[in-house]
């Protein structure tokens, strides 16, 4: 089968690297580590996996960072992936292979993918993380029937949605209810990922929530935090128009600009009346401010910004992942502001009932009548990867959020146009 495979090939990082320096193109180009080329078929690691076909699979904000290489080679993380692989996470498909002792899926059934190699798909006894549920701190990410891998996708054998077809564990195939579209269907990954952050801290009864970032991530926790917590004031920093636009309509009560810094400072300040005390340089920081900032972002420059402007011992949480860089964090011990990270989803409790992420997603669109389809906005064929990643390279331009890949969308034609 036809797969966007990316592998490891140190020359090829080397020369990408320098050729982006004269275009971005070069992140998909003819020396990229990622290419469309021939793989095998799927072959299942046990007999308790099955294969779905693709339908639609989300580009998540890890896939594009890895292809624009955006990290460090110290990150740790690295010690929990294996190559070459096939990535994407985000994936609506229909079973149409399963092994001999699967027991829960059926062929032609409609899933999606929970993504967390754990200890059940290792063919591991589950470690005390994984018998509570969250998949995501798994202590056996390295072990077991598949290679490195923390999700399907970044290991070379639980490869992922960039691809006609993916394997995964039985366990890893959430039925979609006949009720939820495909489009609504494969936002449940992010979706569950800003869930199980605003359920790990929730905010303050009555109080103010400063969502910072209005990507996938920080859309998504806007809508939810209107959801579930109706009573709650929910602020946004934007760094593009259709992000502002988005965000007001899921219930954004003010979207700030994420520049200058110094206004977001001002405008939470005024939107709560705490008390601003400047220094002699710098950032001001607030005396009083938002309970929780939601820093889909989680950058320096977004950290720096959340220990002033959160109140004394309120918390930010960090559900995005950029490079590190220093920040001034002096406000982080002097107001006793909890920094709380925020991986993932697994199992999560809510009104005293715990099921998946993603089937409470399942469940929100039913009894809540979430809607957050709006948040697709491109779609492309898998043949037509470089535009679909130059798209998300340039977001502010192209008014992209929640891009796609479309086993139905239109293919390049021989002439190379579409």
């Amino acid at each position: 089968m036809r797969a966007l495979v990316t592998d490891d090939n140190t020359l090829r990082l080397a020369v990408t690297k320098l050729f982006s320096f004269v275009t971005p193109r070069a992140y998909v180009g003819p020396t990229a580590p990622i290419r469309l080329r021939e793989i095998p078929e799927p072959v299942l690691p046990a007999p308790d996996w099955a294969v779905a076909r693709t339908k639609l699979c989300g580009l998540c904000g890890s896939d594009y960072k890895q292809v624009f290489m955006n990290g460090r080679i110290d990150n740790p993380m690295t010690a929990l992936i294996s190559w070459p692989q096939v990535l994407g996470h985000e994936v609506v498909g229909v079973i149409d292979e399963v092994g001999p002792e699967v027991a829960r899926r059926r062929v032609g059934e409609r899933v999606v993918l929970n993504p967390w190699l754990s200890c059940a798909p290792r063919g591991l006894p589950l470690c005390d993380f994984c018998r509570n549920g969250d998949l995501a701190q798994c202590l056996n990410f390295g072990r077991g029937v598949v290679a490195p891998g923390i999700h399907s996708g970044n290991s070379a054998t639980a490869t992922g949605g960039f691809a006609p077809r993916v394997p995964a564990h039985e366990s890893q195939w959430i039925p979609i209810p006949d009720a939820v579209s495909d489009d609504a269907a494969v936002l449940a990954d992010p979706f569950s990922v800003s869930l199980h952050a605003i359920l790990r801290v929730p905010p303050t009864p009555g109080g103010t929530a400063l969502v910072y970032g209005c990507g996938t991530l920080g859309l998504l926790a806007i809508a939810i935090l209107r959801a579930l917590h109706p009573d709650v004031r929910v602020l946004a920093v934007a760094r593009f128009e259709h992000q502002r636009r988005l965000a007001e309509r899921f219930g954004a009560e003010r979207v700030l600009a994420h520049r200058p810094t110094r206004r977001i400072v001002d405008a939470v300040a005024q939107s709560t009346g705490a008390d601003v005390t400047r220094p002699w340089r710098g950032l001001p920081m607030l005396n009083g401010g938002a309970d929780v900032v939601y820093d889909s972002v989680a950058s320096a420059e977004t950290f720096e910004v959340g220990v002033r402007v959160a109140r004394s011992r309120g918390r930010i949480v960090a559900i995005g992942v950029e490079p590190p860089h220093r920040f001034e964090w002096t406000p982080l011990y002097f107001k006793e502001i909890s920094l709380v990270g925020s991986n993932g989803f697994g199992v999560e409790a809510y009104a005293g009932r715990r099921q998946h992420a993603m089937e409470w997603y399942f469940e929100f669109i039913r009894t809540k009548r979430i809607d957050v389809t709006p948040i697709i906005t491109h779609r492309f064929a898998l043949d037509r990867y470089r535009e679909a990643f130059m798209t998300c390279y340039a977001q502010g331009r192209h008014g992209a959020v929640k891009v796609l890949f479309d086993a139905f969308a239109e293919s390049r034609r021989p002439d190379g146009r579409s």
